[in-house]
């Protein structure tokens, strides 16, 4: 049993009654001591009252004052902690003829006090039983919001742009079969709309709404050729053809097939997805909105695709070809071409070329090299050669560029800005609206003033939507910028440029099985994994 303590009002003079704990009980407390009487502003000496606790070994009466006090009835302190969601009680006793407190009084004084949600009922008729003083006990608890769940898009094709060819045994490498073009059927089945779960709310203990956090929603983008199912959750192909997800749009077409882009058929604009069975001659330009896939050699042209650039026999841009695509870009060798691609780029060699990846670039073929001209990616390059012993200007350039995260500075600078405006704006609404459900006419300045404010918040509010959505792409491209690197698994030759983010460092002797990182401010060569 704990010690304790209780006042006698006695005729005269006011007591202090110890009762020392047993077995393995904890002792009386000073400062509970202290902190009851001064609570019912009984006058003391604490040194007095600190001995006898101290040498305390049996029940004791100590004198405290020579006034007569009238009888202290039972008291509850109160905190309410954790932000509102849990409510501690500490009960002080009564003196020898002091009344105790009920479970109806106890609950009717923490009502009075502002607690009217969680009100636990079992502690408190555990304590009306137990009379356990000077000791906390969680008399109300509030409830957490149940969160919600976004809504999201589940689709029944490959939408992973990260396909790579298959490496054969013999070192080359199979860009024939690269299993990156959906063929969708008639009636099939193309993308499922799980839509979004609402949260539910919670209450602090004195009765206030906690609301969950927003849940986003989604709707099903899609172009020609498909249909929209009744409760607008699923999506179908009209036709035999290819699938493809652009910017998040989802769109079906039959493949544009053709034998050689040259004077024959003249420049190609389709769509969907474009098959050239032969080759693209210099000077003559092919654009799709879905994938390019040219069976053999691309000359001094122009492709520029939605999705991705396949080039099963390679490109000699001669100086003028250009390749751009919105996902990935496949060719068995790359010269002398400039090729922007905002997903990576896989190669089995590239000279002389200006290669801009948003990912990765990747020349691990049969011959493997990167010779001449500029390659630049965001997180990673890796190829068997850099250079050449002939000492060919090479350059390599990986991370993120200033541009990238002087836009992510201005985001989250517009996104604080627009938060402002709209916690300024939302209060002044919320009278405005009080005052007419009140019956108060608002004169037309001020009607105007409201209806001005609320489109601006409509305004802030759909700015809000796009720069977050923003912000979370390029913060993950950042990201990814920790892990960027430059891996050389066979040699890197003198003349090499390396740059990885604002640091730079020029190749001066051969090196082999190397990667290159950024580390302290500077370019650092390590080994392999």
């Amino acid at each position: 049993m704990d010690g304790m303590f209780q006042v006698i009002c006695a005729e005269g003079s006011t007591q202090l009654r110890l009762v020392p704990a047993t077995d393995d009980g904890e002792g009386i407390s000073i400062n509970d001591v202290v902190e009851y009487l001064n609570y019912h502003n009984v006058d003391f000496q604490v040194p007095e009252i600190s001995a006898a606790i101290s040498s305390l070994n049996a029940e004791t009466v100590v004198e405290i004052n020579n006034k007569t006090m009238l009888p202290l009835r039972e008291a509850m302190l109160m905190e309410v902690r954790d932000e509102g969601m849990t409510c501690v009680a500490r009960f002080l006793p009564p003196s020898d003829k002091g009344e105790k407190m009920d479970a109806e009084e106890i609950m009717g004084d923490l009502k009075h006090k502002g607690i009217k949600f969680g009100i636990d009922t079992e502690a408190i008729n555990n304590f009306c039983r137990d009379r356990n003083y000077m000791q906390e006990i969680v008399v109300a608890r509030g409830k957490e919001p149940v969160q919600g769940q976004d809504a999201y898009i589940e689709y029944m094709f490959n939408t992973d742009l990260k396909a790579r060819p298959t490496l054969l045994e013999d070192g080359s490498v199979d860009f024939f079969h690269l299993n990156i073009i959906n063929h969708v059927g008639k009636d099939e089945l193309l993308a499922r709309l799980h839509r979004e779960v609402p949260g539910k709310y919670g209450s602090d203990v004195m009765g206030a709404r906690i609301k969950p956090k927003d849940v986003r929603k989604k709707v099903l983008r899609f172009g020609r050729n498909i249909t929209l199912s009744e409760d607008k959750n699923e999506i179908f192909s009209n036709c035999d053809g290819h699938v493809s997800l652009v910017d998040g749009r989802v769109f079906v077409s039959n493949v544009m097939q053709v034998e050689n882009v040259d004077t024959s058929t003249g420049n190609i604009e389709y769509e969907g997805n474009v098959q050239v069975n032969g080759n693209v001659a210099t000077n003559f330009s092919v654009h799709a909105k879905g994938n390019v896939e040219v069976r053999g050699v691309v000359e001094g042209a122009e492709i520029i695709a939605g999705g991705n650039i396949t080039i099963a026999r390679g490109m000699n841009g001669m100086s003028k070809g250009k390749l751009k695509a919105g996902g990935n870009v496949i060719a068995q060798f790359i010269e002398n071409s400039y090729v922007e691609a905002a997903g990576y780029v896989e190669s089995g060699s590239i000279m002389h070329s200006e290669i801009l990846a948003g990912t990765e670039v990747h020349v691990n073929g049969k011959r493997g090299f990167i010779s001449g001209g500029k390659v630049s990616a965001t997180i990673a390059v890796d190829s068997k050669i850099l250079g050449s012993d002939m000492g060919t200007d090479t350059t390599v350039e990986i991370g993120i560029s200033p541009t990238v995260k002087r836009r992510h500075k201005e985001l989250k600078d517009l996104i604080e800005a627009n938060e402002k405006t709209i916690n300024r704006a939302i209060p002044i609404m919320e009278a405005a609206r009080d005052k007419y459900a009140a019956g108060k006419t608002l004169a037309p300045e001020q009607i105007d003033n409201i209806k001005g404010l609320a489109q601006i918040v409509k305004d802030k509010k759909r700015e809000q939507k796009a720069y977050l959505e923003e912000m979370e792409e390029l913060t993950a491209l950042l990201n990814d910028e920790k892990k960027s690197q430059v891996v050389v698994r066979d040699t890197v030759y003198p003349g090499v440029k390396i740059c990885i983010s604002d640091v730079s460092k020029i190749i001066k002797e051969s090196v082999k099985y190397c990667r290159f990182i950024k580390d302290r401010g500077d370019v650092r060569m390590v080994g392999m994994n």
